[in-house]
């Protein structure tokens, strides 16, 4: 009995984990990523600029460089960059102004 119980959920747990790791739930997690830094960005016009970068779980943050334009009237609309940061563990994105993380961008 205890070990019908035991097969049977690691049969259930097993399909979970794979299912955690299939390319959609990937997909799912960069769109999710995504979004929420497009969110928290203080630019207007923001786009990503390349794709995320993922750290391992020693620290539990995805990064995104994202472009844009400032949007404050003394800026004159100036192309900007920012460094945003997504805790996996509180499910929020943090960004920074980065301008000086790339090459200036085009105008």
């Amino acid at each position: 009995m205890f070990v019908k119980g035991f097969v049977g959920a690691s049969v259930v747990f097993g399909a979970f984990a794979a299912h955690a790791s299939a390319p959609s739930a990937w997909k799912d997690y960069d769109q999710r990523v995504t979004s929420a830094c497009l969110a928290a960005s203080g630019l207007k016009d923001v786009k990503p600029v390349g794709g995320l970068v993922t750290y391992d779980d020693r620290v539990p943050v995805t990064a995104l460089v994202l472009a844009g334009r400032y949007p404050q009237k003394h800026m004159k609309n100036a192309p900007g960059r920012e460094l945003c940061v997504w805790d996996r563990k509180a499910e929020k994105a943090y960004v920074s102004e980065a301008d000086q993380l790339l090459p200036k961008a085009p105008q």
